[in-house]
């Protein structure tokens, strides 16, 4: 059964000089409404440069991970190229104009000109105390704010 899906970018990621924003198109800035105290985002976003046939066509990858497996089902990455190039990204935010449709973040692993497809607020409920993960990747980072110290380059073959 075949299904249409008609998705709409709500705004752009925007990054210069080391410092990256969301920018709301101007008629998604009300929903922004009450979203002050909220630390973190979780902001799904469009991997347009992947959305490729041929990128969209790759099920599964090359041992894409040092210490992982030879072959890796996509679904069992976080890799942009998918089916669906659907990614998200947790967010800290560090201000939020409401009148410009503006969120600022310290980094977002989009590129400037990403389209964003829904922003969430992130809570305390989402998170999984029994978490299990392959051995392989035991050992990245538990928290979302020791990712940034991580030697992630040691991780990947590419």
């Amino acid at each position: 059964m075949e299904t249409k899906i008609d998705i709409k970018p709500i705004g752009f990621v925007r990054s210069k000089n080391g410092s990256f924003q969301i920018e709301l198109n101007k008629e998604f800035k009300p929903a922004l409404t009450n979203l002050d105290g909220f630390s973190h985002l979780q902001v799904i976003w469009w991997g347009h440069l992947y959305a490729t046939p041929e990128h969209r066509a790759m099920l599964v990858g090359e041992k894409p991970y040092k210490t992982g497996p030879d072959k890796i089902g996509i679904f069992a990455t976080r890799s942009p190229v998918r089916p669906n190039p659907v990614l998200i990204t947790n967010i800290f935010v560090q201000k939020i104009d409401y009148e410009k449709g503006i969120i600022e973040t310290p980094y977002i692993d989009a590129e400037d000109g990403t389209p964003v497809i829904d922003i969430k607020p992130y809570h305390k409920s989402e998170r999984v105390k029994d978490c299990t993960v392959p051995d392989w990747c035991k050992h990245w980072p538990e928290w979302d704010e020791d990712t940034a110290e991580f030697n992630w380059a040691a991780e990947f073959n590419f």
